[in-house]
C-alpha cells in the first residue's frame, strides 16, 4: 500500500513576479511550496525511522567491549610486567517472541499512517486553494458587474445634463442623476477591497512568500467563473468516497494500528525464548586471574573463550500490570472503530447534502436568468420614456437595482455551483485525479 499522488499536470512554474495564474498551476503551486504540505512530508520522513525502530525487535542485539592494560609485579614463576587485553562479546537474538509479528505489523503501519495524513493535507491545502480561486473570481466579477453599472449611471447623468441645457428637463432629475451615480461609488470600492483580500488568501494557501514581494506582485486569477450543468448519482459516488477518501482510509489504519498495539501490550502475557552467544577473547598470552580458587597454578591463566545457551522468561502472575494496558488499549481501539463507523455513516448524508444544493442552485439561476431578462427589457422601456420625459429617475434607479441583481445572482450562482462542485470532489475523494475538467469528474 502506497500513498496516493494527484494527478496534476504543470503547465508552468509562478514565480512571484506573474501577476495571471491558472486553477491548475495554483494547485500545483500549493503542493510545492504550502507550509502545511511541506510539514506533513516531513512526518512521512519520521514516520519511516519509527517504522525501522518497530521492526528492531526481532533483529539481533550485538554488543563488545575491551579492557587493555598492563599486569605487573614479580611473581616466582612470573617476572616482570605483561600487557595483557581482552575482548567481551555478546549476541541476543529472539527465537519466539509475541509481540514480534504486531511490531512489525505495526511499524508498516506507522509509515502509511503518515502518509494518508499528508494525503489528507494536500486534500485539505488544495480544497483551500480552490475555494480561494473562486473567491477571487467572484470578487473581480461582482466588481465588474457594479463598474458596469457605475458606467451606465454616469452615462444617464450626463444625458440628464444634456436634456437639463436643453430645457427637456428640470434640475431635480438631473440632481437626482448625480446622486445615483455617485452612491455606486463606495461599492465599487469595498468589491476592490474584498477582491484584494481575496488574493491575499489564494497567495497564503498556495504558500507564496509575501514578506519579500511588494502587494502589487500578488498573482491575478484567471479564467471565468461559469455554470456548468452536473449529474451526480448518489450510490455510486458513496461507493467511489468509501473507497478513495483519505479521511476513511487514515481512520481505519488507526483502527488497525490500535489492533496491533493492543497485540503488543498483550504479548506479555506470552513466554519468551531468546539465544545467547557470549565470548572473551585474550590476544596475550601468559595472563593470569587472581583469587581463581583453584589448587593448580595453571588454572590461574586466562584463554578465550566462547559460550552459547538459550534464556527463557514468563511472567506467571501479571498483577495487573499488562491486564491493564491491556484495558487501556483496548478502550482506544473500540473509540476508533465508533469514529470509523460514525464517518463512513456521514458520507452518504454529506453527499445527498451537496446533491440537494446542486438542485437548489440550478433551480434559483432558472429564476434569476428569467429575473433578468425581464429587467433587461424593463430597463431599456424606462430609459425611453426618460428620453421623453414620461419617466423619473426613481424608476431608473429601481430598474438599474433590478438588473444588476438579476445577474449578481447570476453570478452568484455560478460561483456557489464551483464551490459546490469543490466540495463534491473532496466528498468523494477526486482530488488525487484532479484535472482541468472537473465536468468530466462529476457525472
Amino acid at each position: 500500500m502506497t500513498a496516493f499522488r494527484p494527478f496534476l499536470v504543470l503547465l508552468f512554474a509562478i514565480a512571484p513576479s506573474v501577476h495571471a495564474l491558472t486553477l491548475e498551476t495554483a494547485l500545483q503551486t500549493t503542493l510545492r511550496d504550502n507550509p502545511e504540505i511541506r510539514q506533513a512530508k516531513a512526518v512521512v520522513e519520521q514516520a519511516a525511522g519509527r517504522r525501522v525502530v518497530l521492526h528492531s525487535i526481532a533483529y539481533p542485539d550485538l554488543g563488545i567491549s575491551g579492557i587493555a592494560g598492563v599486569q605487573g609485579g614479580q611473581r616466582a614463576d612470573n617476572p616482570g610486567t605483561h600487557p595483557f587485553a581482552f575482548a567481551q562479546g555478546n549476541l541476543t537474538q529472539p527465537l519466539f517472541d509475541a509481540a514480534i509479528p504486531a511490531s512489525r505489523r505495526r511499524g508498516d503501519l506507522e509509515l502509511l499512517i503518515a502518509q494518508q495524513q499528508l494525503n489528507l493535507a494536500i486534500t485539505a491545502q488544495l480544497q483551500r486553494t480552490r475555494l480561494a480561486f473562486y473567491t477571487t473570481l467572484y470578487q473581480r466579477s461582482q466588481q465588474g458587474l457594479q463598474q458596469t453599472q457605475q458606467q451606465r449611471l454616469e452615462q444617464n447623468a450626463v444625458s440628464q445634463q444634456a436634456r437639463y441645457e436643453a430645457g427637456t428637463t428640470d434640475r431635480g432629475a438631473l440632481a437626482a442623476a448625480r446622486v445615483q451615480a455617485s452612491e455606486i461609488g463606495p461599492l465599487v470600492e469595498t468589491s476592490q477591497r474584498a477582491r484584494e483580500t481575496a488574493l491575499l488568501d489564494l497567495s497564503n494557501a498556495m504558500g507564496v512568500n509575501l514578506g519579500e514581494a511588494p502587494s502589487t506582485l500578488l498573482p491575478k486569477a484567471e479564467g471565468e467563473l461559469a455554470f456548468v450543468p452536473v449529474h451526480t448519482e448518489l450510490k455510486e459516488a458513496t461507493t467511489r468516497a468509501l473507497q478513495q477518501r483519505c479521511d476513511v482510509k487514515l481512520a481505519r489504519l488507526l483502527v488497525r494500528a490500535a489492533s496491533e498495539d493492543q497485540r503488543i501490550v498483550e504479548a506479555g502475557y506470552y513466554p519468551s525464548l531468546k539465544a545467547i552467544v557470549s565470548g572473551d577473547y585474550i590476544p596475550v598470552s601468559g595472563i593470569r586471574r587472581g583469587g581463581s580458587g583453584s589448587t593448580s597454578r595453571s588454572d590461574d591463566f586466562v584463554s578465550s573463550e566462547i559460550r552459547a545457551g538459550a534464556a527463557y522468561s514468563w511472567r506467571i502472575i501479571d498483577n495487573g500490570k499488562v491486564g491493564g494496558a491491556v484495558l487501556r488499549q483496548r478502550e482506544a481501539r473500540e473509540i476508533n472503530e465508533l469514529q470509523l463507523h460514525k464517518m463512513e455513516a456521514d458520507i452518504s448524508r454529506e453527499l445527498a447534502q451537496i446533491q440537494t444544493h446542486f438542485q437548489a442552485i440550478a433551480a434559483r439561476r432558472v429564476s434569476f436568468l428569467k429575473s433578468a431578462q425581464l429587467a433587461e427589457r424593463n430597463l431599456e422601456v424606462v430609459r425611453q420614456n426618460i428620453a421623453q420625459g414620461a419617466a423619473s429617475q426613481l424608476e431608473f434607479r429601481d430598474a438599474e437595482n433590478n438588473l444588476s441583481s438579476a445577474r449578481t445572482g447570476l453570478l452568484t450562482a455560478a460561483y456557489e455551483q464551483n464551490v459546490a462542485r469543490a466540495d463534491w470532489d473532496r466528498a468523494t475523494g477526486r482530488y488525487f485525479q484532479f484535472s482541468d475538467d472537473t465536468a468530466a469528474n462529476v457525472r
